[in-house]
């Protein structure tokens, strides 16, 4: 009798014993980013998610697409079903394959250590078709502020870890869109709010304000900021810097005439990325330098202006390979205002990470400046190949898998990361 009691009692510890070892085998959440996931944009979202839970994310370079290892959570695994994103729970011994793999070949393990302070220049009077990385963050359900030139000079930037800017021209000539569109009441309205702002903080011109925003920008990069810019922000944030309190506008945006040696002017040593470039103030031309490599007239298509991204090291180049993450390295080309940058203006220092081959320009840059970084991405919307002003907005559920939005959430995703790992 006694013996069959001790026997009851050890199947009894033996099946708890089972039971917790299935909870210790299971005690790990994938979310893969290769082509088997359902939802990229918004695994970034459960990325920052599992950070704001105080979870433990690793970030696995090179991997599956770039997928994210997660501490299993009833929370992550309740907000994975509600967002549609595919996961996969995986025991211990699977993790320890993972790793191992990961230690053997063209892989690193990121750990991200916590959710940054995310902030967005944003004019007042934006309009939808304005910001892809606004819509993207939207979607991603990923928090962030927006700010514009008052925040800017009140130091305000000093409370995010991460920037975006968009289009926004820094040189005060209203996106040159005045010899198409100075008719229009879009227009006239962003005249308006950026005169009225520039009046507030105490500028006679728009320019000499855009400009000071320029300058803040650049000391928030030095001082450890990370700058992400799009579109016409990469070209015009440069000419912007290199010019300073020179007057590089004509009469038609700020009243008065150029000066008339604005070009020997030009301080390349203060800008981010560009260098040797020529300015062009007609007001009639829909360009601000020779910087611009877009092709407004043959018009290719998506698939036909394609670009790829490059490989790099995970162990010894662990930044543009964050940057480059993707299910695929053929990412369908778009325009924007600036598309890409004419590769011979480009400073030495600059990585670059993506191109299409065998042409002369580069869509997808990287640097160091100071204590930080920035990373410029030519074009405007990743899809929406050619995106007219006045489009509706993207609609991200139907491109829920599109590999050029998700180049834009690894930026949002790389200030995460330990600074350790960040040194290049």
């Amino acid at each position: 009798m006694i013996c069959k009691k001790a026997l009851t009692y050890r199947k009894t510890l033996l099946t708890i014993f089972i039971l917790i070892l299935g909870v210790c085998l299971s005690a790990e959440i994938l979310i893969p980013m290769d082509i088997t996931q359902s939802n990229h944009l918004k695994a970034y979202g459960m990325a920052f998610y599992a950070l704001q839970q105080q979870l433990t994310v690793k970030w696995l370079l090179n991997y599956r697409g770039g997928s994210f290892l997660i501490n299993d959570s009833a929370g992550i695994t309740g907000a994975c079903n509600i967002r549609g994103v595919r996961y996969e729970s995986i025991g211990s011994d699977v993790v320890g394959a993972i790793l191992l793999e990961i230690q053997s070949a063209n892989m690193e393990a990121v750990v991200l250590e916590k959710e940054p302070a995310i902030a967005v220049y944003i004019p007042p009077n934006a309009l939808p078709w304005d910001d892809a990385v606004a819509l993207a963050l939207d979607y991603a359900e990923i928090k962030y502020d927006r700010i514009w030139d008052e925040e800017v000079l009140q130091g305000k930037l000093n409370d995010y870890d991460w920037l975006h800017l968009h289009h926004e021209d820094f040189t005060g000539q209203y996106g040159k869109f005045f010899g198409s569109y100075r008719s229009t009441s879009w227009y006239q309205n962003d005249v308006r709010t950026s005169e009225a702002m520039a009046a507030k903080l105490g500028f006679a011109k728009v320019w000499q304000l855009k400009h000071a925003v320029a300058e803040k920008i650049r000391d928030y990069v030095v001082n450890g900021g990370f700058l992400f810019a799009m579109c016409g922000a990469i070209d015009t944030i440069d000419i912007a810097l290199a010019a300073g309190d020179t007057d590089i506008c004509e009469a038609e945006f700020d009243g008065d005439g150029i000066d008339p040696n604005y070009q020997s002017k030009l301080d390349f040593s203060r800008t981010f990325a560009f260098e040797n470039f020529n300015l062009k103030p007609n007001p009639y031309e829909y360009e601000f330098s020779d910087l611009d490599a877009s092709d407004y007239i043959r018009l290719r298509g998506a698939e036909a202006d394609f670009f790829q991204l490059f490989d790099f090291s995970a162990k010894y180049d662990p930044v543009p390979t964050m940057l480059t993450q993707c299910h695929t390295n053929v990412i369908n080309g778009f325009l924007g205002q600036t598309t890409s940058i004419f590769k011979d203006k480009i400073k030495k220092s600059v990585i670059i990470m993506a191109e299409a081959p065998g042409q002369t320009d580069a869509k997808y840059l990287h640097g160091n400046l100071g204590k930080g970084t920035f990373t410029f991405f030519g074009g405007h919307d990743p899809e929406d190949y050619q995106h007219r002003i006045g489009d509706p907005e993207t609609i991200l559920e139907l491109y829920k898998n599109s590999p050029g939005y998700r180049l834009i959430l690894n930026n949002v995703l790389f200030p995460a990361a330990e600074k350790k790992q960040l040194k290049t």
